[in-house]
């Protein structure tokens, strides 16, 4: 397949930018010729895949992290539809979380991803669509790879952002997560699947879920398949600082879901609303691009996947 990397040259604590002519060669002796492109800012990645597209290009791989990899698979769309049904996405995990390498058991060396990536091995890939009030208080659509959710969890994103990764992705999600908890309290939202009635929920967080990890390893939704055609929501409700303190364990190894304070459930679209006056925000694939009221669709096998 023509070949295009997507590269954060700042993903890796810079890294990727400094080492990237020791990748290029290691990329072109497995790969032969391929196009490549650097992000310099928010949403350059999404840009450059829809160009890449354009030229024909018929894998795009995102170099980097989680969040890279969200804008890469944006640019598989436009004007709500995928640009090239058959168009792969792939991936060269570069970043400081990785939940989404764990969903499918990839390791971090470039080494197995280039073998991956040589193959002409896919598999259909679903893709959330999530239609939200942005951060300037307008409508916007975005695209979503792994779990977007809102709660707690958009919280501690805001706060792992806002920090250094210098220490690595796990101490620095889990420091996040303290301080999260710490400011963050319960709120009520009117959440209704499938068209269904809407349920009011005390929510510490909602996960809609495609893939299986958030916050940098946490197992939230074990049971998620990425082109099983449905969403895994897992809804926390009850948990503060003090459960995290006891229990992070379950929250790791997917023991949580036997809790009492936790609920899944499995649907194709969701639409959540605060009920009150107060802001409940969402964590998109790591970034924190806006707020509810908002609508999670599931677009089934709506691309395809280097496996």
């Amino acid at each position: 397949m023509k070949t295009f990397l997507v590269v954060n040259p700042r993903s890796a604590n810079g890294q990727t930018g400094k080492r990237w002519v020791e990748i290029a060669a290691q990329v072109g002796r497995v790969l032969g010729d391929f196009g490549h492109g650097f992000t310099q800012g928010g949403m350059d990645a999404a840009r450059i895949t829809r160009e890449a597209i354009d030229q024909g290009y018929e894998c795009i791989v995102a170099v980097g992290g989680d969040g890279t990899l969200n804008e890469v698979t944006n640019g598989f769309f436009r004007d709500g539809k995928a640009i090239n049904p058959n168009a792969a996405l792939g991936l060269i995990p570069r970043g400081t979380g990785g939940d989404f390498r764990r969903t499918f058991g990839w390791g971090l060396d470039l080494e197995s991803s280039l073998e991956r990536l040589r193959t002409d091995t896919t598999e259909p890939f679903d893709v959330g669509r999530l239609d939200f009030i942005d951060n300037d208080g307008k409508p916007a659509t975005r695209y979503f790879a792994n779990i977007a959710s809102f709660g707690v969890s958009a919280v501690v994103a805001r706060e792992v952002n806002s920090g250094s990764k210098a220490l690595g992705g796990n101490f620095s999600f889990v420091w996040g997560t303290l301080k999260g908890l710490v400011k963050y309290t319960e709120r009520k939202v009117k959440v209704s699947t499938d068209g269904g009635p809407a349920e009011t929920l005390d929510v510490t967080a909602v996960a809609v879920a495609n893939g299986r990890y958030f916050g940098s390893g946490m197992f939230v939704a074990p049971d998620a398949i990425t082109h099983d055609g449905a969403f895994d929501i897992t809804i926390w409700s009850g948990y503060g600082l003090s459960d995290f303190l006891l229990k992070s364990k379950g929250v790791y190894n997917g023991s949580h879901v036997t809790w009492k304070g936790t609920r899944r459930l499995r649907c194709q679209s969701v639409h959540a609303e605060p009920v009150d006056e107060q802001e409940v925000f969402l964590d998109v694939d790591g970034e924190t691009p806006g707020r509810l009221p908002a609508t999670f669709t599931l677009l089934p096998s709506a691309i395809r996947i280097k496996v």
